[in-house]
Formats: structure tokens, sequence, C-alpha cells
């Protein structure tokens, strides 16, 4: 069986500091995600002057919209930045991961060799920037929040078009907005993106539970991707959505649960119910005392409990038999 591949998106919500950033480190080690997942951008590369807050940004804020640029300028980390996280990471025993969001910072995370990409939602339609990736001929990660299915095919043939082989894609269902109303999480459709795409599938989670992730493992995701933090009441724009580190810990718990509990997908007796199954089926037992001679018939037999003589299921096969010795009442029969 293979394992879910649980990712803890920090994301921005270090707020810009490397000690924080340690922090969710440390409490993503604790949680036993896979993977520890930040975002790498230059924000004069990300956004222009003229790009305005979301509206979930304004919210979970609580400023007045001071503008994408300004408020992106204060999450970046430096090259610098990365080098101590990836340190620290590898200290803790965790894997370090980011998200690339302009070319330039595609080009410094493939300097760090990865071996492994997570493209946003934002960035499926973003031609070059996928076109930049496929050429590493890596392992792919796909977001698609916002995303028609069509916006999806026309991803997938640019990664592939370009050198990614389609095992090597995992296409994440997703729905960017934080956090994302349950009536618009449409789980569903994961299953419709591997039925047409034949890759493996994820989920992206922005909802503000942890039942949904749980529920997309047991219908066949093979990622999970889902953002923490220190504290829900922090300032920035992406707390509000995100669980805290019990949270991440309880999700860990559940996700592994539900793996162990999808078992193989035959149907067959487990050992540890095995020992049961004398005790909860029945036998064919007589229903008063029958005679030497006497045949067997639906009046003088029953079925009870335990199950260690003849299955009720041979029931055709005993009635009109005829018993070779006298049983009592409740007495298993025996051919």
């Amino acid at each position: 069986m293979n394992r879910v591949l649980i990712i803890a998106e920090a994301g921005v919500n270090h707020n810009g500091s490397l000690i924080l950033a340690k922090q969710l480190i440390d409490k993503a080690v604790e949680a036993g995600v896979d993977i520890i997942k930040f975002q790498t951008f230059k924000s004069e590369k990300l956004v222009s002057k003229a790009a305005r807050q979301a509206e979930y940004q304004q919210r979970n804020i609580g400023k007045k919209d001071e503008g994408q640029l300004a408020m992106l300028k204060k999450l970046e980390l430096s090259q610098a930045d990365h080098e101590e996280l990836i340190a620290y990471c590898q200290k803790k025993g965790i894997r370090f991961f980011s998200t690339a969001f302009d070319m330039d910072s595609i080009d410094f995370l493939h300097s760090l060799k990865m071996g492994l990409w997570k493209i946003p939602s934002g960035e499926i339609t973003n031609y070059p920037y996928l076109r930049k990736i496929a050429q590493y001929h890596e392992p792919v990660i796909l977001s698609t929040g916002m995303s028609e299915l069509s916006d999806v095919e026309a991803a997938v043939k640019v990664l592939v078009d370009f050198g990614v082989k389609k095992e090597l894609i995992t296409i994440l269902h997703c729905n960017t907005e934080y956090p994302t109303p349950y009536e618009d999480v449409n789980l569903k459709a994961m299953l419709e993106i591997g039925s047409k795409f034949g890759v493996s599938v994820g989920y992206s989670d922005h909802t503000k539970g942890i039942e949904v992730p749980i529920a997309a493992v047991a219908l066949g995701a093979t990622v999970i991707e889902k953002h923490f933090t220190l504290d829900r009441n922090m300032e920035g724009p992406d707390h509000k959505a995100s669980l805290e580190p019990d949270e991440l810990k309880a999700m860990v718990v559940a996700i592994r649960n539900i793996e162990l509990a999808l078992g193989s997908g035959h149907k067959c007796v487990s050992e540890s119910e095995r020992k049961n199954i004398e005790i909860a089926r029945k036998s064919i037992v007589a229903a008063c005392p029958i005679k030497r001679g006497d045949v067997f018939t639906e009046d003088n037999l029953t079925v009870k409990r335990p199950g260690n003589g003849i299955s009720p299921m041979r029931w055709n096969e005993v009635i009109g038999r005829t018993a070779i010795k006298d049983f009592e009442e409740e007495e298993m029969i025996t051919l």
C-alpha cells in the first residue's frame, strides 16, 4: 500500500520571521507530516503595483487594502532564509519544500535540487511558467483551484508536451477560497480528474476542519496538502483558514488510520475476526428430540449458535436425509 503524502503548507504563515518559520517546522515534525512547504517569490516579479488584495486577504488581515505588493513584501524569504530553513529541516528530519511564484524563483528552487515541483492554482494558466517547470522533467504536483476541467487539460498538455511523463504528474483538486465553504468543496470532482487524465490525484484543502481531507483519502487521494499556523489569531492573509498544530496532528493520525482501514480492496476474512466465526455463526441443530431413522424436516431442525457444526447454507442438503443416530434437542446434526 502506498503511503499518502501529507504536505503541511506553512506558506507565508511565518509572517516573514525565521523564528516563526522554525517554530512551524517544529510543529510539522511533531504532527508527523511528510513535507513542510513554504512559498518562494520576489514580490516585484509576482504582482504589479496595481494588484489589489483579495477579499479574503482583506478580511483576514483586517486592515485597509494596502495592495498585494506591500503585503507580500513583508512575507518574502531571502535566499539566505531558504538555506537556513533547509538546514533546520535536515536537522529536524523533515523534508523542506517550496512553491515558486515567479520565473526567477523557479531558477532558484531548481538550484536547490528539490526534485519535485508544486504548481499553485494561480499559475495553472501561466504558459511560460508551466513550460519552464516541465523542461526539468521532474515530478509535478498541480493544484487546480479556480479551474474548469478544460483549464486542467490545457495545463497537463503543456507539462506533457515539454517533457513531464504523465505518471510523474499528480493533480490536486482544490478550491481557492479561504476558508472554503463546505458546499463548494465538490470533492467528487477529484474522481473525475483521475478518470479524465489517468493520473494520481490528491486534494489541497482550504476548509476550516480536518473532515474533508480525511474523506479525500478515503476516496483515493494520494497527496493531501493543508495550510497550518501556530495560531489562527495571528495577523496575516492565510492564518484564518489554517489548522493549528493540535488539529494538524489530529488530521495526520486520522489519515494514517484511514490508510490502514482502506486495506487491499479484496474482501476476505481478516485475522482479527477469524476467531469469532465459530461464535457468531450458526449450525444446524435438532429443534426437538430426533430418533435414529427419522427424516430431517423443516419442523425438527433449526439453526442456532455456535457455528462449528454443519453450516445452515447446507440446509437443503440436510432436509430429507435420514438420521443415523438419536439426537437430543439442540444437539448439532451430523450426517
